[in-house]
C-alpha cells in the first residue's frame, strides 16, 4: 500500500531494536561460512542466556513454542494426559498441549498480577484427585504475562505438595524478577522467546533454560532430529528440526549486550504512561504488586472503565489507528477461544474482564519522547483530559 503523503510516521506496539553489535558477530559466521544451525554463536549465545538467567543450562531454538513443546515431550506427556496452563495467555503457550493429544486444563487469573491463580490451581487438583486421574497431570505452565511474574512461592508450593514439575512461560518475562531470582530460574525448566516483537530477538527463535543438565542435553539431542552416535544416520526416537541457527544465534549476542538498557527503556515507558495516567478516572495500571515482584514491563498495559472513562479501549485503538498508532487488546483469554471452549476450565471471571477493558500501548525500547508525546495526545484528547 503507497503511503500517503500527509500519514503520520507509524507507531509500532513493539518494534525490534538493534543494539549496534550485532553485525560483528553475523559478519563472523559469513566469515567463517558457519549458515548453518548449530555452531560458534550457539553456543556463546546459550552460555550468555543461562548466566544472565541465573540457571545452569540453555538449549538455543527455532521458537518458543518449540521450546514448550520439547518441555512437554521430555516430562513424557503423552496422548490421554493433562497438563494445567494459564488461560489467560496467548494461544502459543497452550497449543504444545493439543500437539502431544494430551487435554489443556485452564487456570483462570488472580487480579493482582493476572496470572495463574493459586486457589484455582489447588481446587483444580484438588478435583482431579477426588475423580481418580490426578495420574494424568504431567506438568504446570505458568505464565508470567507482559513480563509480570506470578506468584510463584504460592504456585510452587501447591505443585510440590502434588509433585507436579512446573514450566515456567517466561516468553514475555526475560529480565523480571521474582524476590530477586529471575524468572525462568524457579521451575524446572522456563521458556524464553526471541520473537520479533520480544525485549531482545533473533528474527525467530526462542530457548528452553534449565539447572537440569541431562533436560538441556536431552532437550538438544532431540532438537537436532534425535540423531544416535553412530557412524551414519540412525534414529532411536521421533526427533524435531527445532535447533537456532548460528547467524540468528549472532544477533541474539550483540542484543543480549544491550538487556539491561532495555529492560529499563521498557520500564521508562511504564513510568511515562503511569505518571501521566494516573489519577485519571476509569484508567488502571498493572502495578507491582510487592518489592517481591519485578516486571521487564515488555508490554505497558491499561484498564479502562467505560462507566467511569467516558469510553472503551476498543475506542481508544480505533482512535489510535486513525492517527497510525498500534495498539493491542489483552490476549483473549485460551478458555473462551473457540479451539479450547471443551477443554476443563477453572473460571472467576478475571481474566475475561480484562480482556474486555484491556489495552496494550506501545512499549518499544526504541520510541522517542516525541512518539510518547503523541501517544499522550491522543489518549488525552479522547478521554478529554
Amino acid at each position: 500500500m503507497t503511503k500517503g503523503k500527509n500519514m503520520k510516521k507509524r507507531i509500532y506496539l513493539s518494534s525490534p531494536h538493534m543494539s549496534g553489535g550485532e553485525m560483528k558477530y553475523i559478519n563472523e559466521a559469513f566469515k567463517q561460512n558457519w549458515i548453518a544451525p548449530l555452531g560458534p554463536n550457539v553456543n556463546a549465545f546459550e552460555k550468555t542466556l543461562a548466566g544472565y538467567c541465573g540457571v545452569e543450562h540453555a538449549a538455543a531454538l527455532s521458537s518458543g513454542s518449540a521450546a514448550i513443546h520439547l518441555a512437554l515431550v521430555m516430562l513424557g506427556v503423552c496422548q490421554g494426559d493433562e497438563v494445567i496452563a494459564s488461560s489467560f495467555t496467548f494461544s502459543a503457550t497452550v497449543n504444545p498441549i493439543k500437539y502431544l493429544g494430551a487435554t489443556p486444563v485452564l487456570i483462570d487469573s488472580e487480579p493482582e498480577t493476572w496470572n495463574m491463580d493459586p486457589c484455582l490451581l489447588e481446587l483444580a487438583l484438588k478435583e482431579r484427585r477426588a475423580k481418580g486421574v490426578e495420574h494424568r497431570v504431567k506438568a504446570i505452565i505458568v505464565v508470567h504475562l507482559y513480563g509480570m511474574p506470578a506468584k510463584m512461592d504460592e504456585i510452587i508450593e501447591i505443585a510440590d505438595r502434588y509433585e507436579i514439575p512446573v514450566i515456567e512461560d517466561a516468553a514475555e518475562a526475560l529480565g523480571s524478577r521474582y524476590e530477586n531470582k529471575h524468572v525462568g530460574s524457579i521451575g524446572i525448566m522456563a521458556v524464553l522467546s526471541f520473537n520479533g516483537n520480544k525485549i531482545i530477538t533473533t528474527s525467530g527463535g526462542g530457548a528452553l533454560i534449565s539447572n537440569d543438565k541431562e533436560l538441556i542435553e536431552k532437550a538438544r539431542f532431540l532438537s537436532t532430529q534425535a540423531r544416535d552416535k553412530a557412524p551414519y544416520y540412525q534414529h532411536s526416537q521421533v526427533g524435531y528440526n527445532y535447533r537456532m541457527s548460528n547467524v540468528l544465534a549472532g544477533i541474539g549476542r550483540g542484543q543480549m549486550e544491550a538487556i539491561n538498557m532495555r529492560v529499563q527503556q521498557r520500564r521508562d515507558n511504564y513510568e511515562f504512561y503511569f505518571q501521566n495516567l494516573k489519577g485519571i478516572p476509569g484508567i488502571s495500571f498493572l502495578e507491582e504488586p510487592s518489592d517481591k515482584f519485578y516486571s521487564n514491563r515488555w508490554l505497558t498495559t491499561i484498564l479502562i472503565d467505560p462507566s467511569e472513562a467516558g469510553i472503551s479501549c476498543w475506542d481508544l485503538q480505533d482512535e489510535c489507528k486513525k492517527e497510525n498508532i498500534e495498539t493491542r487488546p489483552l490476549w483473549k483469554p485460551m478458555h473462551m477461544q473457540p479451539v479450547f471452549s471443551s477443554c476443563p476450565s477453572y473460571v472467576n471471571g478475571v481474566s475475561s474482564e480484562l480482556f474486555n477493558q484491556g489495552l496494550c500501548l506501545p512499549s518499544g525500547s526504541n520510541m522517542t519522547d516525541e512518539d510518547r508525546g503523541r501517544i499522550l495526545e491522543v489518549i488525552s484528547i479522547k478521554l478529554k483530559r
